[in-house]
């Protein structure tokens, strides 16, 4: 979500953004694209402020400064207590001119995610599930799917960007998940996600695919001080790591659960159900956004609905057809 465009005598060098968790920031990247030659004198727009610290890549100030960048203008300062400022101030001192604040507006609705971490302390959370057209998010007949395979394509690649994916007990115990990112294009994935079960009382069967993968992917399972202590061992045993969310209600432990996500800087969290944690996400205005596949289907029965999205104030909607599904996306805001 970070780009930066190097520019000289109104004609673009090159081009750059930061593709994944881990790898060479925008401006590396476009700095690296660039002839030496030609960046002496040129400006850099970028969409966050450079970094002036060594993180999980070198600094980008020094990069620029070294490369002979003369001006930077930046969308935004960055945030983050290690920047905060300082990239601008090192290039400043650097003689390289700076300007911040252009399209600030749309920079912070490109960062949201990032900046609800840093200013919230909790990860961005995205709720995604499938839902027939009766409303409901399981088929009466116990059929496994409701989307078709082109959504759920779109799914696998949804996971290979989230720093972690969160389900409920229920929906363990229902689907026996894997909730790992298997696209047809393992390039899509760019991290692999944590998975998170939320459960109570640490009851998630030994046999699950979950805890059979628990050593190869993390599995973080949040649990109340209902958990008996006898679950627990055998759980962390087999791999899995307990956390105890604190609180009296349902509600409160949740909220517990996000705060211990954000200081383990987890970003981008995708919640995939059931209906009641879904639900509950809602109750505490911890949904950030949603992406939701409806499939001509009626499902009959007297399953949990999935949440109403006509109840929520929704902005930047989007709608596309994906071989009869509906898939919308949008922001709650």
């Amino acid at each position: 979500m970070v780009g930066c465009v190097i520019v000289k005598d109104d004609v673009v060098l090159s081009e750059g953004w930061h593709a994944e968790f881990g790898g060479p920031h925008a401006e590396i990247v476009a700095l690296q694209k660039a002839s030496k030659s030609d960046l002496p004198g040129s400006t850099a727009y970028v969409t966050l402020e450079p970094c002036c610290h060594q993180g999980k890549t070198p600094p980008c100030s020094k990069a620029l400064i070294i490369s002979g960048v003369k001006r930077v203008v930046a969308a935004m300062e960055d945030p983050f207590p290690a920047v905060d400022g300082g990239g601008i101030k090192e290039l400043q001192a650097a003689g390289v001119k700076c300007e911040v604040g252009l399209l600030g507006d749309e920079a912070r609705e490109l960062n949201a995610p990032y900046l609800m971490r840093l200013d919230h302390g909790r990860p961005w959370m995205i709720g995604k599930w499938a839902v027939t057209n009766d409303g409901k998010m399981a088929m009466a007949d116990g059929t496994q799917w409701i989307s078709n395979e082109r959504s759920r394509e779109v799914v696998q690649q949804l996971r290979g960007r989230m720093d972690a994916i969160m389900v409920g007990s229920g929906t363990v115990r229902a689907d026996d998940p894997l909730l790992t990112a298997r696209p047809q294009n393992r390039s899509d994935v760019k991290r692999t996600a944590t998975r998170i079960v939320v459960d109570s009382k640490a009851a998630i069967s030994l046999d699950s695919q979950l805890v059979r993968t628990a050593r190869d992917v993390p599995v973080l399972l949040a649990v109340s001080d209902a958990a008996p202590d006898e679950n627990v061992k055998r759980l962390v045993n087999l791999g899995i790591e307990v956390y105890y969310c604190n609180g009296d209600t349902h509600a409160d432990r949740l909220r517990f659960l996000l705060e211990e996500l954000g200081r383990r800087r987890l970003t981008n969290v995708m919640c995939e159900g059931g209906s009641r944690l879904l639900h509950e996400l809602f109750s505490i205005f911890a949904i950030d956004e949603v992406h939701v596949f409806t499939a001509p289907k009626e499902a009959g029965g007297d399953a949990l609905p999935a949440p109403r999205l006509k109840q929520q104030p929704l902005k930047d909607v989007v709608k596309v057809d994906l071989d009869g599904d509906e898939y919308l996306t949008a922001r709650i805001g």
